[in-house]
């Protein structure tokens, strides 16, 4: 892994990174992560293979393995103690550990972030957008907190960690080919499936 240059970079592949881990593995999660990938992917054709950026253990490919039991899986994520514990249960999902700010060349179907643009450095977020859209073949799923215009909040006492916008929208202005092909809110008050109040953008590039 090339060297840490941002402050939100160190911060999620130290300890803070380690200890998310443990937050984030209830059976509740992956039944509202089966919930809102199904939502997604009866909007799209056939999907044979995908790239989550900032996958952690990879509770999101086990949600996705539920609906799609033949997709290839490929993750990056920064932290070493998530990728271990990634490849120790999921042998099967390839995981490369960088940042997701280093260029990645893997071409798939569908590439995504979920609740990992939200935590990203602001000036550094088109390094990101350009992975996401350079390696689609024609999807690409951006599920984050949404705010029309930047902000800025604490996260768990920390300055500088969360940050909320328009994702999708700056993504839709940087790459004119790609058109939105769906969206969907995830509310932390859904009586079955509860979630962070994510709100989802499916964008689709031309055929």
């Amino acid at each position: 892994m090339k060297d840490i240059k941002t402050e939100q970079e160190k911060f999620w592949a130290g300890e803070f990174g380690d200890q998310y881990i443990n937050r984030n593995k209830s059976k509740e999660l992956l039944a509202a992560n089966i919930k809102m990938f199904s939502d997604v992917f009866s909007k799209t054709d056939k999907i044979s293979s995908i790239t989550e950026y900032g996958c952690n253990v990879g509770m999101n490919f086990r949600a996705i393995k539920n609906i799609l039991p033949n997709c290839s899986l490929r993750g990056v994520e920064i932290n070493k103690a998530a990728v271990d514990i990634l490849r120790e249960q999921q042998p099967e999902i390839e995981v490369v550990q960088k940042s997701i700010l280093e260029p990645d060349k893997e071409k798939v179907d569908l590439t995504f972030t979920k609740g990992v643009l939200i935590h990203i450095n602001p000036t550094e977020l088109e390094r990101v957008y350009e992975n996401l859209y350079k390696n689609t073949l024609r999807y690409l799923l951006i599920a984050e907190y949404y705010n029309p215009t930047p902000v800025a909040l604490k996260y768990r006492g920390h300055e500088d960690k969360l940050f909320k916008r328009d994702f999708a929208g700056e993504i839709l202005e940087l790459y004119s080919d790609l058109s939105l092909l769906d969206y969907g809110f995830c509310y932390y008050r859904d009586n079955n499936f509860p979630q962070d109040d994510i709100t989802w953008f499916l964008l689709e590039k031309p055929n």
